[in-house]
């Protein structure tokens, strides 16, 4: 019996100091190597059309406003278009540099020896259903043990659960775990007794108790889900980097049932690689840290990356860097070691939220997180991909108000100057706009080339499929893909408006301090009733309704019908976003995972049932990931 043994290996103290955001720091054991060849160019050539583009628009819609003359509600609403247009095409760009790179055979390059480190993975968890999680970490241990290789893995439940109940039962099953798996088998359980600033507090007590003894450690999350040959991999890239601080894997969504969990979980499989490569080109050096499925030189991370608390400016004390793996990528490459993004390793996984409201919740924990970056971008020694991977973060969701505005802008012009909601002015008050007619065919073109843009992204993807090795019989068929492909599409078109207001709701949550605390996901998920979907989706639905009657009394643009139908029909697509048990071999919005489902996954699902049975004494029911 090993269940006998210490939950935790002796100490191995490692420093961890604060970082000083008003002061550059450079990690004298960070090697000077060269950068990677031609990343100037591969940022010029994704953000030089984007720009261009901007500027073309830009230029000819200011030409259109300015004929009578230009009025202050037209610059901003000119403004707030060249703002939107230019995050679009820099989509684009990413997508199509992904497809090229996508297109391009990788030549043999000469590889650095691989050196034994010692692995720590990590799996911090907070509340979470203990089987379930020591399921995913016996698949992890399992195939690591099956694959071999140079390095020596152990693995570390962290805990923050602040449920003595679910604790105790964390405790009972890493101790079935143990009895399960092998003697020399290296799993430890940690619980704190406060969890002092969250996850990344959690992961820095580790650092600062036992990070001595590990060469790197791979954080996951309590949903993550990787095979041994990408954990493998990833241990051997670093390895092999002496560089290289923090090496991030492209996580591919898995076990999604719902309608909206199927949406989301396509459009990943199916759009997000183009796009991640796009990514890992012009990042170079600098990519960004998405908090998981990532691999990190653990000394490095210790002299570089401890977080300060940020002073607040309305003097209510100090506040926790709430998204701190995009802050703590920044302070890695400030020190000089390099962020590096490996989109090609297969086998990372992970899950997403199964309905609307799941997503809605999660996402304001992330607006609050993410706003919180714009007060960092002055900091001492940051690059500048740093800073703009601050700055995207915060743009994602500024950019829900700014559409927001568009939308309120462009229903008051209403369909012409004697059509519109703006008529109460006086024809001789020379405040009056002189709106352009947005029903003129020059006009409509410009809306229908911003419609394609964001559809541009999608097909460009689909058009790399084959250059990522996957072909549609994997897909179900090119008649399926098809069908999937266009439920998607409908699906983000019906969705997209719903987020976009729950995004703005989420920026003024934050914004007026509404947004407090930060709540750990509820992955399960849920049925939500009648009320509950009423209050969460009560701002979309009057807003749909202000819309319609707009549209119906000549007075909005026939142009806004598919936003005012998906506001209108708020509630009843959240209801929607939840239902539709599609089961594991569903055919529906499938992707790879789905058609052939990857040893691990069957693998982790029988160890979680293996796992609860013997705790209870019952047979499991499946869960929201089977």
């Amino acid at each position: 019996m090993t269940s006998d043994l210490p939950m935790m290996p002796p100490e191995q103290p490692l420093h961890m100091p604060a970082q000083n955001f008003a002061a550059d720091f450079r990690d004298q054991n960070a090697p000077t190597q060269p950068g990677p060849a031609h990343v100037a160019l591969w940022r010029g050539v994704t953000f030089s059309p984007a720009m261009l583009a901007t500027a073309a628009l830009t230029w000819v819609m200011y030409h259109w406003f300015a004929a009578d003359g230009m009025m202050g509600l037209e610059i901003i609403l000119l403004t707030l278009i060249a703002f939107n247009f230019f995050w679009i095409c820099f989509t684009v760009s990413t997508v199509l540099l992904g497809l090229y790179s996508l297109s391009r055979r990788e030549t043999a390059k000469r590889r650095e020896p691989v050196h034994p480190m010692r692995v720590a993975l990590l799996m911090p968890i907070y509340n979470e259903v203990p089987w379930y999680v020591l399921g995913n970490a016996r698949s992890m241990l399992e195939e690591l043990r099956a694959r071999g290789g140079v390095h020596a893995y152990t693995m570390f439940i962290l805990s923050d659960t602040r449920d003595d109940a679910i604790a105790a039962q964390e405790l009972a099953s890493v101790a079935a775990l143990r009895d399960m798996l092998p003697a020399d088998t290296r799993i430890h359980y940690r619980r704190r007794p406060i969890n002092t600033d969250r996850k990344s507090g959690n992961i820095a007590d580790w650092v600062s108790r036992w990070g001595a003894g590990y060469d790197a450690m791979l954080v996951l999350d309590a949903d993550s889900l990787m095979t041994g040959r990408a954990l493998s991999r990833l241990a051997d890239a670093l390895s092999r980097d002496p560089g290289a601080g923090l090496i991030q894997s492209f996580p591919q969504l898995i076990g999604a049932q719902s309608v909206f969990g199927r949406m989301q979980q396509f459009a990943n499989g199916i759009y997000g690689l183009a796009l991640a490569e796009g990514l890992a080109r012009w990042c170079g050096q600098e990519g960004n840290y998405w908090g998981h499925n990532a691999i990190i030189r653990t000394r490095a991370f210790a002299s570089c990356a401890g977080l300060p608390r940020l002073r607040s400016r309305l003097g209510r004390g100090d506040k926790l860097i709430m998204s701190h793996d995009f802050v703590e990528a920044g302070l890695l490459r400030r020190a000089g070691w390099t962020v590096r993004f490996l989109p090609r390793i297969r086998g990372s996984y992970e899950e997403t939220p199964p309905t609307l409201i799941d997503h809605i919740l999660r996402d304001r924990r992330w607006c609050q997180g993410n706003l919180q970056h714009i007060n960092l971008l002055g900091a001492r020694g940051f690059r500048a991909i740093s800073r703009f991977h601050l700055l995207h973060g915060a743009i994602g969701y500024l950019m829900a108000p700014i559409w927001f505005a568009l939308l309120v802008i462009w229903a008051l012009i209403g369909r012409n100057e004697d059509a519109s909601v703006l008529t109460y002015f006086s024809e001789t008050n020379p405040l009056m706009p002189s709106w352009p007619d947005m029903s003129e065919p020059r006009h409509v073109l410009v809306i229908l080339l911003i419609y394609a843009m964001l559809l541009a992204p999608k097909l460009l993807a689909i058009a790399a499929l084959p250059l990522t090795g996957t072909r549609f019989s994997e897909l179900g068929g090119a008649g399926r893909f098809v069908i999937s492909l266009l439920s998607e599409i409908l699906l983000a078109v019906l969705y997209a408006p719903i987020l976009m207001v729950q995004q703005m709701i989420a920026v003024f949550r934050t914004l007026l301090g509404l947004q407090r605390g930060w709540s750990p996901q509820a992955r399960d998920g849920g049925e939500y009733d009648l009320r509950t979907l009423v209050q969460c989706h009560a701002l979309e639905t009057l807003s749909g309704l202000a819309l319609w009657s707009g549209i119906l009394a000549g007075v909005v643009s026939i142009w806004l019908v598919p936003i005012a139908l998906s506001l209108v029909l708020a509630i009843p697509l959240s209801w929607l976003s939840g239902s539709g048990s599609l089961g594991r071999r569903g055919i529906w919005m499938g992707t790879r995972e789905v058609f052939a489902e990857p040893q691990i996954t069957r693998a982790a699902r029988h160890y979680r049932r293996e796992l609860k049975t013997l705790l209870d004494g019952t047979p499991s029911g499946s869960s929201p990931a089977e």
